[in-house]
C-alpha cells in the first residue's frame, strides 16, 4: 500500500509515542494538589512550553484542546463573543467547515453578520479585498494558512496586516499548515492560530489554540476552569506532550523535509498531468503545500478514480476526509469556479515527510491506468 492521504492523517511519529507512553505509564490529574498530581503538572507545563517556543509566544498564549475543529471553534466563538466590536465577521468561502459552520452559528443564534471573500481560481485571497471588507464593526478575521482540500497557501502576514492596521483580531486555521510552514505567531502577525495534533505527527484527539495575551475570549466549556478558564476539563497531559514532541520536530526538520517533499510533489503533477490528458491541476501552482497534489479528471468520477487506485494500492482521497461520503461536490472547488460536474471528478494526493520516491513515481504511474479505467466504463 502507498499513503497518500497524510492531510486527512498522518502515521503517529515513534518520538511522539515514546513520550506519550511515559505519560500514560502514569495517572496524575495535573489539578490534584499532590506528589502524583504535580508530576502530571510539570509534565504538562513543560509541554505547554515546548508548543509556545515552537509558535514563538508566551507559554499562557497556549490552550490545549481536543484537535483543529475545537481550536477553531474556541477561537473564532471565543472572541467573537468575548468582547466583540461589533457583529461582523469577515472569512473565505473555501474555509475547513469548523470555521463556516462557527460562523455559520454565531449568525444563527447571535445575530452576526458574515462576509465571505472571494477567491481567484487558485483558492488566492487579494489583501485588498480584505481591506475592502473590512467595518468600523468588524470584530474578526479568520482566513486559513493553506486548504485541506487543493493545498492553496494564503499571503498570512500580508492579510494579518491589513487587519491590525485597523484593529481587527485575525485567526488563521493552521491546521494544514502545521507540519510543513512556518508557525512563528509574530512573524504571522496573527492573533490566533489553531492547530492539530494528528496533521503532524501525534495522535489523534490533542489539538492546540494559541490565543494573544490581550484578547479576551469567552470558553465554550465551563466546569473547573482548567486552561487558564479558557478550556475547563481535565487536560490530555499524554496528548500534550506528544504534540508539543511532534511539534518541534516538525520545525527542526521542516526546511529540509519541505525542499524533498515539494520536489517529489512537482514530479508527481508532472507526470499526472503529462500521461493524463484530461487532468486538470487545481489550486495555486507554486503557493501550495509541500507535500499537496490536486487534480480534478473532467468526465470520470472521483469516487470511482478512488476505489480504481486503491485497487492498485494507491490510497488517496477526494478532498476533506471531514466531508468523507458526501454525495456534495466540493465548497471550495466551486467558489473557485469549478462547475459541480467538475468538482465531483476530484482526488487529492498529499504526500508525507516519509513517502519515498519510489512510491511517489508509482502513485503518479499508477493515475492514467485509473482514470482510463474509470472513463471506459462510462462509455
Amino acid at each position: 500500500m502507498i499513503y497518500l492521504d497524510n492531510a486527512a492523517t498522518t502515521p503517529v511519529r515513534r518520538e511522539a509515542l515514546e513520550a506519550m507512553w511515559t505519560q500514560l505509564n502514569g495517572f496524575g490529574n495535573p489539578s490534584s494538589h499532590h506528589q502524583v498530581g504535580e508530576a502530571a503538572a510539570a509534565a504538562l507545563l513543560e509541554a505547554r512550553s515546548s508548543v509556545a517556543q515552537s509558535l514563538g509566544c508566551r507559554p499562557g498564549e497556549v490552550t490545549f484542546t481536543s484537535g483543529g475543529t475545537e481550536s477553531d471553534n474556541l477561537a473564532i466563538k471565543g472572541i467573537a463573543l468575548g468582547a466583540p466590536r461589533g457583529r461582523h465577521i469577515v472569512t473565505t468561502p473555501i474555509e475547513h467547515e469548523a470555521v463556516l459552520e462557527s460562523c455559520d452559528y454565531l449568525r444563527r443564534l447571535h445575530g452576526f453578520q458574515i462576509t465571505l471573500l472571494e477567491v481567484d481560481a487558485a483558492g488566492r485571497v487579494d489583501p485588498a479585498s480584505l481591506a475592502r471588507a473590512l467595518r468600523p464593526d468588524t470584530t474578526l478575521v479568520s482566513v486559513h494558512y493553506a486548504n485541506n482540500e487543493v493545498g492553496t497557501v494564503q499571503p498570512i502576514a500580508e492579510l494579518a496586516l491589513t487587519a491590525r492596521a485597523v484593529g481587527v483580531p485575525f485567526h488563521t486555521d493552521a491546521v494544514q499548515a502545521g507540519g510543513w510552514l512556518d508557525l512563528n505567531v509574530s512573524t504571522l502577525g496573527v492573533d490566533a492560530l489553531s492547530l492539530s495534533g494528528h496533521k503532524l505527527g501525534a495522535p489523534p484527539g490533542i489539538g492546540a489554540v494559541y490565543l494573544r495575551g490581550r484578547l479576551t475570549i469567552e470558553p465554550l466549556l465551563h466546569g473547573g476552569g482548567q486552561e487558564r478558564g479558557k478550556r475547563s476539563g481535565t487536560e490530555n497531559v499524554a496528548g500534550a506532550v506528544a504534540l508539543a514532541v511532534a511539534l518541534r520536530l516538525a520545525g527542526e526538520e521542516r526546511a529540509l523535509v519541505a525542499e524533498r517533499t515539494s520536489a517529489l510533489r512537482d514530479e508527481f503533477i508532472g507526470t499526472v498531468l503529462r500521461e493524463t490528458p484530461s487532468a486538470r491541476l487545481t489550486g495555486h501552482p507554486t503557493e501550495r503545500l509541500p507535500g499537496t497534489a490536486s487534480f480534478v479528471f473532467p468526465g470520470t468520477s472521483g469516487e470511482a478514480v478512488l476505489l480504481e487506485l486503491e485497487a492498485r494500492g494507491i490510497v488517496c482521497s477526494s478532498g476533506s476526509a471531514c466531508a468523507a461520503g458526501s454525495s456534495e461536490p466540493s465548497h471550495v472547488l466551486m467558489a473557485m469556479g469549478l462547475s459541480a460536474d467538475v468538482a465531483l471528478t476530484a482526488v487529492r494526493f498529499t504526500l508525507g515527510a516519509g513517502t519515498t520516491a519510489a512510491e511517489a513515481a508509482e502513485a503518479a504511474a499508477s493515475v492514467h491506468a485509473a482514470v482510463a479505467a474509470v472513463a471506459s466504463l462510462r462509455g
